[in-house]
């Protein structure tokens, strides 16, 4: 079992694992498959903007009542159809977030697996973690909620008291007591802001290596997690502010490099648009279900590009913060420490001599 390692002294193994798995030798199809791990496991975020205004592209309108404007074919008010609208895009939302927390959660156990191993296999991980990130999962979305709930309780319930009390009607009297008030709702909701990031990173630095290794649910996890978490209190906070001053470096590192590949990006997709949008002007083309859908998938094809792009690049930190965990945490834990450091062989004493013959 190797020494105990602090936030500082977990650096230097982080950092050699990291080099040794991404340049000691380079294999580019094992990057790009740790660039889509570091996609979906939400490592790397990416967006996408549009244009607004008008456009050359003739637009077809509804045809309307000459005295409201309604449309003819719409069997809606158009304040119905908006909200209709919205409600579907609500819905969708909500369960591509699902999705996204699902699909991330598997994904957190390949890349805990990836690392540690140094292999990066996508479509059997997927498969081979899917308890254990159910069980994430799960938890994950039971966490997020009563974080949500405990801010809302947090901010509501002052705000609500302060509302029953009057002091919303009549302000200038209460100035004082509102302003007190207020920064003690804000430092409460940043208490509780807090506690839900450290729940969080606990649970995806500490806990998943305890239920990868042990083959355990996400409660088990945290019986066996939360014991070693408490014998060293001090070593964990440490841990926790020097993470947090690598992630800063790390971000404006990665941020620079990010910027200047995507705007290098940007100009000859840029002028790829351009060119486009002159020729369907010129074409004659109008918006319809064809010009429509290509546009979406073409935009689809431009954002997929940029996510792939920045986790390409953003794959080497995602590696390292991988390895930092697991080596400070490991050298904690027996069963992972012993598979990060396998104790070396024992040496092998030589073969004895045979006997001599016996005198005749």
């Amino acid at each position: 079992m190797p020494k105990r390692l602090s936030g500082i002294d977990a650096i230097s193994p982080a950092f050699e694992r990291t080099k040794n798995q991404l340049f000691a030798p380079f294999r580019f199809g094992h990057w790009i498959r740790l660039a889509i791990v570091c996609i979906l496991t939400g490592e790397v975020t990416g967006g996408g903007g549009g244009l607004g205004g008008r456009s050359g592209l003739n637009l077809p309108t509804h045809r309307t009542h000459p005295g409201n404007g309604f449309p003819l074919d719409s069997a809606f008010h158009p304040h119905q159809e908006v909200l209709l609208w919205m409600a579907l895009a609500i819905v969708a939302l909500v369960l591509l977030m699902l999705v996204f927390v699902y699909v991330s959660s598997v994904f957190r156990f390949v890349l805990f697996d990836a690392v540690l191993y140094n292999r990066c296999k996508l479509r059997e991980g997927w498969w081979l973690w899917q308890r254990q990130g159910s069980s994430y999962f799960l938890w994950q979305i039971g966490f997020g909620l009563a974080s949500l709930l405990a801010m809302a309780v947090v901010v509501g319930v002052p705000v609500l008291a302060a509302w029953r009390a009057g002091m919303f009607q009549n302000p200038d009297k209460h100035l004082a007591a509102l302003i007190l008030g207020g920064i003690g709702v804000f430092l409460l909701f940043l208490v509780v802001l807090a506690l839900s990031a450290l729940g969080t990173l606990f649970a995806k630095d500490f806990v998943v290596p305890v239920m990868a290794i042990e083959n355990l649910g996400v409660l088990d996890g945290w019986r066996r997690a939360l014991p070693m978490l408490g014998w060293e209190k001090g070593a964990y906070a440490f841990y926790v502010v020097m993470k947090i001053i690598l992630a800063i470096g790390c971000a404006l590192l990665f941020g620079i490099i990010d910027f200047i590949v995507v705007f290098a990006m940007l100009i000859p997709i840029g002028l790829a648009g351009v060119a486009a949008y002159f020729f369907a002007k010129g074409a004659g083309m109008t918006w319809n279900p064809l010009t429509i859908g290509a546009v979406i998938v073409a935009g689809a094809v431009v954002v997929i590009l940029f996510l792939v792009v920045i986790g390409f690049i953003s794959t080497p930190a995602m590696v390292f913060f991988q390895a930092y965990s697991m080596h400070f945490f490991g050298s904690r834990y027996p069963p992972l420490g012993v598979v990060l450091t396998p104790p070396e062989n024992p040496p092998v004493a030589p073969p004895a001599a045979p006997a001599p013959a016996p005198i005749t």
